[in-house]
């Protein structure tokens, strides 16, 4: 497992019972965790004085409840970058800071290239990726479906001072717009994949992640330039392993690119256990 470690404003601090004791830049969160089925002992006091905690329904969903006034948001930093948090009503924050492992090696492949490279972030959420690229030298066109969250990318991108970076922001439907890039005849020299475990399809289809990657990722394949750097898919679907898609991405890219796959699952830290929590799987091919 690779562990997100260089974090100093996020802390996992423990884990049991199905919820996650996190510090956002000091301010003590609980949010329900499915990975967390052990029920170990809740020793740490921030566990009764957290400053808010998310509560599921029975009916899906559910609500926060706060036991201190918080702010409406606020910034937490990551090597040189900012990211706005805010509370959300599906539990989130804005933020996955186990990614910050893939923002990481993202960024350093961006630097080794030697030549100017132009990435491809799909599913981008609030630009953790986009932002770590950017920062790192690189052209990115980042997209996401939900405008809001287009907003909230471009707002961070403002905190960590990258406005004036050359950044795409688009909104729109992932297949949709690969499939337009296609016929335009536009490539990128790396792509960035975090999808949805379920999501709707061009026509409002419901779909699954594991029955539907392959080929979106036979489509995104398609856009990569004649000399790529690298491929990155983002997984938090359990029922996609991550030599599962170590062994598509290699079916769809190894033959035309040659180069190197690598998968595991990606975590954090948890500070009370001494153990690390698993919270995704990513797959990358990248030129050797």
């Amino acid at each position: 497992m690779r562990t997100a470690e260089r974090w100093t404003d996020y802390r996992l601090i423990d884990a049991s019972d199905g919820m996650r004791l996190e510090s956002w830049k000091g301010i003590t969160l609980c949010r329900p965790d499915p990975q967390i089925i052990w029920k170990t002992n809740k020793e740490n006091p921030l566990w009764q004085s957290c400053d808010a905690i998310y509560h599921r329904s029975e009916r899906g969903g559910g609500s926060w409840e706060f036991r201190k006034k918080l702010p409406e948001s606020w910034n937490i930093g990551y090597g040189g970058l900012e990211f706005i948090i805010r509370p959300t009503g599906f539990k989130h924050t804005g933020l996955f800071p186990e990614q910050a492992v893939n923002w990481d090696l993202a960024a350093g492949m961006i630097k080794s290239a030697g030549r100017p490279i132009s990435v491809l972030n799909l599913f981008a959420y609030t630009g953790g990726a986009t932002l770590a690229c950017a920062q790192a030298g690189a052209s990115v066109c980042h997209v996401d479906a939900s405008k809001g969250m287009v907003q909230w990318a471009r707002d961070n991108a403002k905190a960590s001072g990258l406005s004036d970076k050359p950044i795409r922001w688009i909104v729109d439907d992932c297949l949709k717009f690969t499939e337009r890039e296609i016929r335009r005849g536009r490539t990128y020299d790396a792509i960035i994949m975090d999808p949805p475990s379920y999501g709707r399809g061009p026509s409002g289809e419901v779909w699954k992640l594991e029955d539907s990657i392959y080929e979106l990722l036979e489509v995104c394949v398609k856009l990569l330039s004649e000399k790529p750097l690298f491929f990155m898919l983002n997984s938090y679907t359990a029922g996609l392993s991550p030599s599962v898609m170590s062994y598509m991405l290699g079916a769809l890219i190894k033959p035309g690119h040659g180069g190197i796959v690598s998968a595991d699952e990606i975590g954090l830290l948890v500070e009370e256990k001494k153990m690390s929590l698993p919270a995704g799987s990513t797959a990358i091919w990248q030129a050797e």
